[in-house]
């Protein structure tokens, strides 16, 4: 049974997606993150900063492990945190 309560999902959610989609939407304050997506180039790491829903696969990881204690409940909230925040990015794209 999966125990994670239902604030701390939506905060965690908030918090996939915000840090996500800085990473790969946004330039930044004085142009850092810009700086740092084309630091990586076009390599691996550079075109997982470019993709969101990728992106938010490994940045929903910690915040899975914060809310469970289980590795299958993990597996499930972490699909579920990157699922809303991807959720959250076609609701919010222009």
């Amino acid at each position: 049974m999966i125990t994670a309560d239902i604030p701390g999902f939506a905060v965690c959610t908030m918090a996939v997606w915000r840090i996500t989609h800085l990473l790969s939407q946004e330039d930044g304050p004085f142009d850092v993150v810009l700086r740092f997506r084309k630091l990586f180039g076009q390599g691996f790491f550079g075109n997982l900063l470019d993709c969101f829903y990728c992106l938010s696969l490994w940045i929903a990881v910690p915040f899975a492990f914060y809310l469970c204690n289980e590795w299958l409940q993990g597996f499930i909230i972490w699909m579920a945190l990157s699922g809303a925040a991807c959720l959250l990015f076609k609701l919010t794209d222009k």
